[in-house]
């Protein structure tokens, strides 16, 4: 899953679609969330091979980090729907709603292994059940975005329920059934997909599109319209 999200950021970088000039609070947002990728491979390391101690004092750091992922996910779309900076393939509604709910959606199965850590079953599934809630960015630059217009949100959240899929196949492999875990992470992640679109269509949404929106450049573009293709010249 780690590798996921550094080759897809990795690739936009070296083609030229990500820039180090890009403003703070963008550099403060992928400092936050990629400082989860390693914090989670971290524990993965300190669970399996030790020290126990260190992995229970870094789980307590990680809470207070989850806070700051939420945060600066939810921050970082308001800034850029106001700016009018809505990627062309995504509706800039949908946008705005889509992202802070599954960024609570990975913040609230965090909470939950969190609660449930004196049983491992169940936490370190949960636990890879809220990263893969963050696996849509990564994916989405792996992919040809433009040509899946318009079910590129879709498309580009579904592939990482594969790494869940895997560990049902895992679990039914070696132990005749499939945990429960896998059941609620994977209810959790369609009930958020389809959440997300009852909201993006309805009054409300169009409501907080306004409210968000309201005094700034994203207010004239049409929330529930694609943006024109970017120039090829730029």
């Amino acid at each position: 899953m780690a590798a996921v999200l550094v080759a897809g950021f990795s690739l936009h970088l070296a083609a030229g679609r990500s820039s180090f000039g890009a403003p703070l609070y963008v550099h403060a947002h992928a400092f936050i969330f990629f400082g989860w990728v390693a914090i989670y491979c971290t524990q993965a390391v300190f669970a399996t091979r030790g020290p126990l101690e260190l992995h229970r004092r870094l789980g307590w750091v990680a809470v207070g980090w989850v806070v700051a992922m939420v945060v600066a996910g939810i921050g970082i779309t308001v800034l850029r729907i106001r700016a009018g900076l809505t990627p062309f393939f995504f509706r800039p509604q949908h946008f705005l709603i889509a992202n802070p709910l599954m960024v609570t959606l990975f913040a609230g199965l965090t909470v939950a292994a969190v609660r449930m850590r004196r049983r491992t079953d169940w936490h370190r599934r949960l636990h890879m059940c809220a990263m893969i809630a963050l696996l849509g960015p990564g994916f989405g630059r792996l992919l040809p975005m433009p040509l899946m217009i318009p079910w590129s949100y879709q498309i580009a959240s579904l592939p990482g329920l594969l790494f869940l899929a895997a560990g049902m196949i895992g679990d039914y492999r070696r132990d005749g059934r499939v945990h429960p875990a896998w059941w609620w992470g994977l209810g959790a992640f369609l009930g958020v997909m389809i959440l997300t679109e009852l909201i993006v269509y309805s009054p409300l949404g169009s409501a907080i599109y306004r409210a968000v929106t309201a005094g700034s450049p994203g207010a004239v573009a049409a929330p529930l319209d694609f943006a024109p293709f970017p120039s090829p010249m730029g």
